[in-house]
């Protein structure tokens, strides 16, 4: 990554959308890997017991996905500073979750952009929040500086 391929980020900014196919072994897969065992996540008969249709997704696996979602537009230099979620409808099996997101705030001095995500899937939005993430390079519009953050290619991936 030169630093002409460095984006700048303005707030307004909208990053693509992601669409993500819910399945049973993404369900089933996310909740085993933050070892959570609970039935609804696993078992769709148990979880029909409880009063839901299916199994449903997680909100660790809903986090990861969120920080995917934000580490794939940001680049190979984004890190995840704050990352705050709610849920509402639940990710069934079979449907489709669309992550959106909006870039609300830019810090140069802090060299970090605050974005407003939703994912959204048949039945209502599945997730709402806010993430804040370190980027690399040049950020926000006619800052006239680049806080030691612009990452070129001829300097062996550090800070110039």
């Amino acid at each position: 990554m030169s630093a002409a391929d460095v984006r700048t980020w303005a707030p307004g900014d909208e990053l693509p959308a992601l669409e993500v196919p819910i399945t049973r072994t993404l369900i089933v897969a996310g909740a085993i890997a933050s070892r959570d065992y609970q039935d609804v996540h696993h078992d769709a008969e148990l979880a029909r017991t409880k009063g839901s249709p299916d199994i449903f997704m997680n909100i660790l696996t809903t986090n990861g996905l969120v920080g995917r979602y934000i580490t794939d537009h940001f680049g190979p230099y984004a890190v995840l500073r704050k990352v705050a979620i709610r849920l509402g409808a639940p990710n069934y099996p079979g449907d489709t979750m669309v992550l959106t997101g909006k870039v609300t705030t830019v810090s140069a001095e802090e060299g970090t952009a605050q974005v407003a995500v939703v994912g959204a899937n048949g039945i209502g939005k599945h997730v709402t929040g806010t993430v804040t993430v370190s980027i690399g390079g040049d950020i926000g519009a006619d800052n006239g500086r680049d806080n030691g953050r612009d990452i070129g290619a001829d300097n062996g991936g550090e800070a110039s």
